[in-house]
């Protein structure tokens, strides 16, 4: 009898081997950095979001590897009263995930989506005030002043009502910001007095459920096997594996340590393209490196200060150095390929001697000391911030100031940005939506200062002329107030923008139905390994 158990059990294992189970798909990330959390409302860096990603749904989801909106927990919608009513009609049967913790008693409905916009919303809402934080997005797209009401209908359901019509309404609300969290389980935090672990414990609808994370390690996800589109759960087990260094995030893709990567060294790029065993996929990126000055503080207050170091930028020399033929120059606060762009906007010619001449005039003595702000990481729209500092620092040498390059771990830079610490900080942006306002309106705006507009720059006549733009929903009229605002923002220069970087991921060659998404976020719902 034991004979035989032994033997029964040998061949257990063998046909367990040939079980499904030892063909599990898995796929293994190679990111670039450790998230802050997962409550995606909180944050605004791609880190953050890609991390968050796979784990929630929105109402409306934009379509893989593309800018059009399609249904997401909300199968379909009305907009009524002129543009200032939006009604949702929610999915059924959607499952939420579970944990070690928390169980759901039902499936998602419209308490769900009350709960999340409520919470951004209010801000004597109960859940925030037992976790309070910030709604950078929200708040810098004036969705915390527009929105004048939600409310449930019946279960299934919601409806918004805004002060203003909002053209970029829908394409906000696919945004990572807007991604729908349980109402039971944030009830279930609040009881058991841990609200704080919405952001480190999160519960979805997505495609994936959350296993565990370790900072500046891993984090584990496993498919989820309720998915409400069954289809787009090809992988078994995904794993991010956090690799801040380009050169070991390649090696280990050259490995087949991880099969998927992103933001190479533009040095790279020649051999990866070579190698038979990978996939390198290239896209014009929808994206802005830019120079962000702190127009609150002295002497980056005057104008003729603004113009004059950003006279003296050699763009050229950091196109070539930094982005090495992976780079456009950019000279606009917003990619060629964004609707409304305004070709006829040129860039001040390079002209250190008179930018020298200009800084004196304004009273800004030699050796006087600024610092300037240098990312950590790598992003799609600025592969080197260390060297781009140190050739705008030699730069704005020549005019005489002591310029000090600083830096801080990511989540610590974008923080201690948005309370305005620095001088001058380097930055950028990726397109969140395809509508124009997310970058004149989130960026620039008067509601985006302490958000996304880091050089907390507030004109009256640049804001009106975004804000109109947002309330119109003829595409025409759109693009005349954008291209005047665009001109505005040029001529006051909060920023310089420097490079619109083309973006290369890439990819294991058994990596199938990956699609580069021009948001920069990397999705693998719909993804499979062979």
């Amino acid at each position: 009898m034991h004979h035989l158990t032994l033997l029964s059990a040998v061949l257990g294992l063998g046909l367990l081997a040939n079980t499904p189970m030892a063909l599990a798909k898995n796929l293994v990330f190679c990111s670039e950095g450790s998230p802050a959390g997962f409550d995606t409302a909180q944050f605004t860096a791609a880190t953050d979001n890609d991390a968050a990603e796979p784990i929630y749904n929105r109402l409306v989801e934009f379509e893989r590897g593309g800018t059009a909106v399609q249904p997401g927990l909300a199968k379909n919608w009305e907009v009524a009263d002129g543009g200032l009513s939006y009604t949702f009609h929610l999915r059924e049967g959607v499952k939420f995930h579970a944990n070690k913790d928390f169980t759901p008693s039902r499936d998602f409905n419209a308490d769900d989506v009350l709960f999340t916009f409520q919470r951004m919303h209010d801000r004597e809402h109960p859940f925030r005030k037992a976790y309070p934080t910030e709604f950078p997005y929200f708040v810098s797209m004036g969705l915390d002043k527009n929105i004048k009401s939600i409310e449930k209908i019946d279960p299934m359901t919601v409806k918004f009502t805004l002060n203003a019509v909002d053209a970029a309404f829908i394409q906000n609300l696919a945004m990572s910001f807007a991604s729908v969290l349980s109402a039971e389980y944030a009830d279930q935090l609040l009881k058991a007095g841990k609200p704080s672990d919405i952001n480190q414990q999160p519960i979805g609808t997505g495609p994936f459920v959350f296993q565990r994370y370790q900072k500046d390690s891993q984090i584990r996800y496993k498919g989820n096997k309720q998915y409400w589109a069954p289809e787009e759960v090809k992988l078994d087990n995904l794993v991010f594996s956090i690799n801040v260094d380009p050169s070991v995030r390649i090696q280990k893709l050259r490995r087949d340590e991880c099969q998927v990567t992103l933001n190479p060294r533009p040095a790279d790029l020649p051999a990866l393209k070579q190698d038979k065993k990978l996939n390198v996929m290239e896209q014009a990126g929808f994206n802005l490196g830019y120079i962000s000055y702190n127009t609150e503080r002295a002497p980056f207050n005057q104008l003729p200060v603004r113009q004059a170091l950003d006279m003296a930028v050699n763009k050229d020399a950091i196109i070539s150095a930094v982005y090495q033929g992976a780079g456009q120059k950019a000279v606009n606060a917003m990619p060629p390929t964004q609707w409304s762009y305004d070709n006829s906007i040129k860039d001040a010619t390079y002209d250190p001697e008179k930018a020298k001449q200009m800084l004196k005039a304004a009273g800004v003595k030699e050796g006087t000391e600024i610092t300037l702000w240098a990312m950590p990481v790598q992003r799609p729209y600025n592969p080197n911030a260390k060297l781009m500092a140190e050739m705008l620092q030699s730069d704005w040498n020549k005019l005489g100031l002591k310029v000090r390059i600083v830096s801080y771990e990511w989540g610590e830079y974008l923080k201690r940005m948005k309370t305005g610490e620095h001088d001058i900080a380097l930055i950028g942006w990726t397109g969140d939506n395809g509508d124009p306002d997310n970058w004149l309106g989130t960026l620039f705006g008067c509601a985006a200062v302490g958000s996304n507009n880091y050089s907390r720059w507030c004109d009256p006549e640049y804001d009106s002329l975004v804000t109109k733009a947002k309330q119109v929903s003829d595409q025409e009229q759109r693009t005349t107030l954008y291209q005047q605002a665009q001109q505005r923002l040029k001529q006051q220069v909060p920023i310089t923008p420097v490079a619109h970087s083309t973006v290369n991921q890439p990819i294991s060659a058994k990596v199938t139905d990956f699609k580069v998404s021009p948001f920069g976020r990397n999705d693998f719902a719909g993804v499979s390994v062979d």
